[in-house]
């Protein structure tokens, strides 16, 4: 059966009296706090209540749910896995059993209702399905009734049912292990009974095929991609980097807090990286050509953050006949930090870079060197 789906309103004051006006979510696909869509346009409004609407039938239905914005948001996903549950006949357990047990849906509704609050889109999109995946495989209705075996039928389905990936299989476990000690659940299984994959090396750009690329861009894809290389820095970093972040005089790029729209780095971890003089010089070019009146350092029209950096780049390759599938935006932060580290940048400074919070992170990009300095030393060994 088709998904049913839960829409969010607004209850505002006009001259034509009360109405209910579509809500604007931010470009992190949270609710804008009293913005609504009204004649055409965005409108302030911090008057009159939110409203969940949804379809019973051929009868509209429609719920208060208060005026927090974020709240109505929590209670908006809670109403539409509840109805979707119905709807695919799954029972929808009370919140509490007659000992005191706690219901597993419910809970899961009320921690993804947390995660909205407090984590970013994609975080709470990862924790979403792992947790649906989780209450498909497992039969239980209470918390305190899962148990190992429970865990290890959960590693089966998510391997055999849902053929995920190894890599895959453990990210959803680990979320669903936090989630189960959120709740006060420990210890139910053992360090061998986690799902296990192979730790991949990360994959970096060849010269020989980055010079192929980027004889293949004009002046403008040409920054965007050394941008990337040049810096390490995240997808989303780029996406939001600022003319204010960019100092041309010391050669830094900061990654730094965007409150105006609702985003902010990965780990909360703001951080500086120095650029070198050839990406200095393309970017005051930049500069001097670019909209006065926008802050991002590459934004599409009306000054929105650009979200197509890799389907471009994929384009680009394809225009360069190389293999699409050997171009991904991650592998130019991969050669960022392998050439930084072969260059004899010490570990500490590269993870500072990249924002790691831990040093293990970093160290996954110490691949050995193929220069030809190695090979006239591997020469000399056996001369």
């Amino acid at each position: 059966m088709a998904n049913r789906e839960v829409n969010l309103t607004k209850r505002v004051q006009t001259p034509h009296g009360w109405r209910y006006c579509r809500v604007l979510l931010s470009t992190n696909g949270r609710v804008k706090p009293d913005v609504v869509f009204l004649n055409g346009k965005e409108e302030r409004h911090h008057e009159g209540a939110y409203y969940l609407e949804w379809r019973e039938g051929a009868k509209r239905v429609r719920l208060s749910v208060g005026k927090d914005a974020a709240d109505a948001s929590a209670r908006r996903l809670r109403k539409e896995a509840e109805l979707n549950a119905v709807n695919n006949g799954v029972a929808v357990a009370p919140e509490y059993g007659q000992d005191g047990h706690r219901s597993l849906a419910a809970a899961i509704s009320e921690y993804l209702e947390e995660t909205t609050l407090t984590k970013k889109p994609k975080t709470l999109a990862a924790y979403m399905t792992a947790l649906t995946y989780f209450n498909e495989s497992c039969p239980k209705l209470f918390l305190e009734e899962i148990e190992r075996k429970d865990l290890l039928k959960f590693c089966a389905f998510l391997r055999d049912v849902k053929e995920q990936a190894p890599r895959s299989c453990w990210n959803k476990f680990a979320n669903v292990m936090s989630f189960l000690k959120a709740n006060g659940i420990r210890g139910l299984v053992k360090k061998n009974d986690w799902p296990r994959y192979t730790e991949e090396e990360p994959e970096i750009y060849e010269p020989e095929e980055l010079d192929k690329l980027l004889a293949a861009c004009d002046e403008e894809e040409r920054l965007w991609y050394e941008f990337f290389l040049m810096t390490g820095m995240r997808e989303q970093e780029v996406m939001y980097t600022y003319w204010s972040d960019i100092n041309l005089v010391h050669a830094t790029v900061g990654v730094s807090h965007k409150p105006d729209r609702g985003w902010t780095p990965k780990a909360y971890k703001e951080r500086e990286i120095p650029i070198p003089a050839k990406l200095v010089k393309s970017l005051k070019a930049w500069k001097a050509k670019a909209d006065k009146t926008c802050g991002l350092v590459f934004p599409t029209a009306g000054c929105k953050p650009k979200l197509d950096f890799l389907d471009c780049l994929k384009a680009i390759a394809e225009r360069a006949k190389l293999d699409q599938d050997n171009f991904w935006l991650h592998k130019f932060r991969a050669t960022f930090a392998t050439r930084c580290l072969w260059a004899g940048v010490d570990l500490r400074t590269v993870q500072q870079w990249l924002g790691h919070s831990d040093m293990e992170s970093t160290m996954r990009y110490l691949k050995p060197s193929r220069s030809q300095h190695v090979r006239n030393k591997v020469n000399e060994i056996f001369a």
